[in-house]
């Protein structure tokens, strides 16, 4: 096909209000965002998400005094919110699931986290290939998984690398180091360099990715980001004051940790990055890339499949109907004596 000519027309025609058109519909209709954490018990995930959303969206694991039982996520759990922040909503599936790592056979622990993202690509691409599918098909794919490494300051373990190949091929994932505030700058830097070595040795691709579709400032922001990934970061949902303004931030016998000051902490990069610059890719990510994917396997799997059995019908051998002592082939549901 030749390529088009651009032409300026000589009077308004009105087609460049199709951008507000597509905004008052999408407003409409909302938006959906996916998010799911994996890490091990007590490394944060529910109070870093509640302070990402400016919301208490999930009761926290954590343990207010020594005396109070230990809390665990013991099964994957879905908690839906919807948000709305000048005139958009945005609902916010949270998907928690159990601390892997936590018994002393972790053999093949990862199994049900994988299994769920698995079976949400699943369920959309059956409802997708039904013949009369929903206008607008109910998405449960995981746009996000947000993964926690503990504030070692050594370096992954191997089960976190096990864990992140299984992940990586599924969702777009981001690594974030929760707590961060229990290590000294020092001891953080060196960890996150340590970690971005592994990632690079185990050949361990993590969001944002670059294509060929990107322009100079979106390969810039990218490439800002994954020199920051992992994320270091600090939840809180407690008030506390700085200077006579109240902020979200952690006492500790050293100080104050204020969550949203960027001297602190990654907390405000990782929140613009996730919510005002990269929400749409992630969820488009998902659809072009990771569940393409899983899709074209599926189908490819499914045609190999009908291949063999077509191959298996056409080699089994046919015996002569009516033939003494045998009844012969008959069509399914009749026999010989069905006097049909």
């Amino acid at each position: 096909m030749a390529s088009a000519e651009t032409v300026q027309p000589k009077n308004y025609v009105g087609f460049d209000s199709i951008t507000s058109q597509i905004e008052k519909k999408l407003l409409k209709r909302g938006f959906q965002f996916n998010v799911m954490c994996v890490g091990p018990t007590g490394s944060g995930k529910s109070t870093l998400i509640n302070t990402l959303f400016s919301s208490h969206l999930i009761d926290s694991k954590g343990r207010t005094s020594p005396a109070e039982p230990i809390h665990q996520t013991t099964e994957i759990q879905t908690v839906s919110h919807m948000i709305e922040e000048n005139g958009v909503r945005l609902q916010l599936n949270i998907v928690d699931t159990p601390g892997y790592g936590d018994k002393v056979n972790n053999e093949r622990c990862w199994d049900p986290i994988v299994k769920y993202l698995k079976d949400q690509h699943s369920a959309y691409l059956r409802k997708e290939l039904t013949a009369q599918r929903e206008r607008y098909i109910p998405d449960t794919r995981i746009h996000c998984c947000l993964f926690f490494i503990q504030p070692t300051g050594h370096s992954l373990k191997p089960i976190d690398i096990v864990v992140l190949k299984k992940l990586m091929d599924l969702t777009n994932v981001i690594p974030v180091i929760a707590k961060s505030d229990a290590l000294t700058p020092d001891e953080l830097s060196a960890f996150k360099e340590r970690i971005r070595e592994e990632f690079q040795a185990n050949h361990l691709r993590m969001y944002p990715y670059d294509s060929e579709l990107l322009d100079e400032d979106e390969r810039a922001m990218n490439a800002h980001i994954r020199s920051m990934v992992p994320f270091a970061v600090v939840g809180s949902e407690t008030d506390i004051v700085i200077n006579g303004k109240s902020v979200r931030g952690r006492k500790n016998r050293w100080g104050v940790i204020n969550v949203e000051d960027e001297s602190h902490c990654e907390f405000i990069s990782l929140r613009n990055f996730l919510t005002r610059t990269h929400l749409q890719d992630l969820i488009e990510s998902t659809s072009l890339i990771h569940y393409e994917t899983f899709r074209a396997k599926q189908l490819l799997s499914l045609k190999e499949s009908n291949t063999q059995q077509q191959q298996a019908d056409r080699n089994r051998p046919l015996s002569p109907a009516g033939s003494a002592g045998n009844p012969g082939i008959y069509p399914r549901g009749l026999s010989a004596g069905s006097g049909h």
